[in-house]
């Protein structure tokens, strides 16, 4: 399969069906919020490491988790009514980008969150489409997320956790959130045991695209997120 370059229009994309057996689609353009904002909404997003040049991906199968299908364990489950964390949205997205990537991860040699990547989605954060979900005790930072949220879909990109449990819980309580504002799925890109113990199951690409458009139906709730009930409604980009 052709690896396609892409061109200064940003929201050109090959279709996502053309990706490689391992899921690369194109390399190059930028990480400009219009392109970002376009690849997602098509299955697809920036995977690369330093040095390396801008690489997207759509891979097949994607890993996807259904709120209504989270599993929380029993242990977990204590964690969480015990209250050890006080999870806050939105409220040190930086930081949290910033985290993730200093995070060791087996089989890695570095980060792919590069200090463009960082930029660039701190720039959605600004913009209201990207979020972070962060467990705090004793006033410092433990553990969180942060992904992509369009229509009633969220993408998940990264986590990272200083103490036990914390990144588990503001997943959990993020997806518990997820289901009763209506999300369909949260993307979780590729498979990972940690993510399969939630729930998370592997769906086709055809699958996981034609949901994805169904969610995009759905109005994106665009602006920061609060650790209310609520969160802003608003309307797809």
């Amino acid at each position: 399969m052709p690896i396609y370059l892409l061109g200064d229009n940003p929201n050109l994309f090959p279709p996502p069906e053309r990706a490689d057996r391992t899921g690369l689609l194109a390399v190059g353009g930028d990480l400009s919020p219009e392109r970002l904002l376009a690849a997602y909404s098509r299955g697809i997003f920036p995977w690369y490491n330093e040095g390396q040049p801008l690489l997207w991906h759509s891979p097949n199968p994607r890993f996807v988790l259904e709120p209504a299908k989270l599993h929380v364990g029993r242990s977990l489950r204590k964690t969480l009514k015990a209250g050890f964390y006080d999870i806050r949205w939105d409220t040190a997205f930086a930081d949290v980008i910033a985290a993730c990537a200093r995070v060791p991860r087996p089989g890695q040699d570095g980060t792919w969150i590069t200090d463009d990547m960082q930029r660039a989605y701190v720039t959605l954060h600004e913009l209201g489409y990207a979020h972070s979900v962060e467990a705090w005790a004793e006033g410092e930072l433990q553990g969180g997320f942060y992904g992509v949220s369009l229509g009633a879909a969220f993408f998940g990109e990264s986590m990272f956790a200083h103490a036990p449990d914390a990144s588990k819980v503001a997943f959990v309580t993020a997806v518990e959130r997820f289901q009763s504002w209506g999300f369909h799925f949260i993307d979780c890109q590729v498979e990972t045991e940690h993510l399969a113990r939630f729930g998370a199951e592997p769906w086709p690409r055809k699958h996981f695209l034609e949901a994805l458009a169904r969610a995009q139906r759905e109005p994106t709730r665009r602006g920061r997120w609060s650790s209310g009930t609520d969160a802003p409604a608003g309307s797809n980009p």
